[in-house]
């Protein structure tokens, strides 16, 4: 799955002040990737706001970056939940023609152990289609994929090819890069630590804050494949206040916060998020638009 490897962007959804979903300006966010370095792109992931989506909104979603992405980067899918029936019959029934591949989280709220993650992973491996990336994120699951859970997934189905881990825990980390295959990609989902995780071994970022900055994260993460350790770290430290400032009061808040400072969509969420407050505001504004 070289495709996978480099640079990811997990998709926001604008919507405009009203409310709806904003068309114009996700295709004008895919282009603004594309012309700037990422390598793929990840739809409908918590970023997207997917929890808050009725299913036609979602496939408008879909549509729209589908059209605007014009086969010009490999595309993600994000199908996930916490009923492995349900998901399985939507890895079954959605059309995946376009995809690359499909992003699918741990089970959030049951809190399962490892052997109810394992089990799950396995019926959803069963009858999809394409390949899988697990996605690991304690902090919104309230549990933990252990990487021996995941070695196990990974050495027992083809189809599971890689994990978004996003614990931001760089032991666990090279825990899952030393005990997985070779071929196994080990994909950093925290910003913060994305370089060290990439220079220890990984496979790259799906990354939220790339999307505002793409030609300078996509370096970063370039000269981390290539083991250019000072001028991936040059790059870090430049960008890490940013880091900070998007998740401050919650995603994608901060990250729509400088898609507004950069004028390419309104900061509008859906609740129960809100926008960030004035002081943030400011400090991200003042940021991307010094950066």
């Amino acid at each position: 799955m070289k495709q996978l490897i480099g640079t990811g962007v997990a998709l926001i959804t604008p919507f405009t002040k009203k409310g709806a979903v904003d068309t114009a300006s996700l295709t004008g966010i895919v282009n603004f990737q594309i012309a700037n370095g990422i390598d793929y792109l990840v739809v409908l992931g918590t970023t997207a706001e997917s929890a808050v989506l009725t299913k036609d909104e979602k496939q408008l979603v879909i549509n729209t970056i589908v059209s605007a992405n014009a086969e010009r980067l490999p595309l993600v899918l994000g199908i996930g939940g916490n009923n492995t029936q349900a998901v399985m019959d939507e890895f079954i029934t959605t059309d995946l023609a376009a995809f690359t591949a499909i992003l699918s989280v741990s089970p959030m709220y049951n809190k399962p152990s490892q052997e109810g993650i394992y089990r799950h992973f396995a019926a959803i491996a069963a009858v999809s289609s394409k390949p899988i990336i697990l996605y690991n994120v304690p902090g919104r699951t309230a549990s933990n994929m252990e990487p021996q859970t995941v070695a196990r997934l990974a050495q027992d189905f083809s189809n599971i090819v890689a994990i978004k881990e996003a614990k931001g825990d760089i032991v666990q980390a090279m825990e899952m890069i030393s005990q997985t295959p070779e071929d196994f990609l080990v994909i950093s989902g925290d910003d913060m630590i994305a370089l060290p995780m990439t220079l220890a071994g990984g496979a790259g970022v799906i990354s939220v804050i790339a999307q505002g900055f793409p030609i300078a994260f996509s370096s970063m993460i370039n000269f981390a494949l290539q083991r250019e350790v000072d001028q991936g770290y040059a790059i870090h430290y430049k960008i890490a206040p940013a880091i900070d400032y998007i998740f401050e009061q919650g995603n994608p808040a901060g990250i729509k916060a400088v898609f507004a400072a950069l004028t390419l969509c309104e900061p509008t969420l859906r609740l129960p998020l809100v926008e960030v407050d004035a002081a943030l505001n400011e400090k991200i504004k003042a940021f991307a638009q010094a950066f």
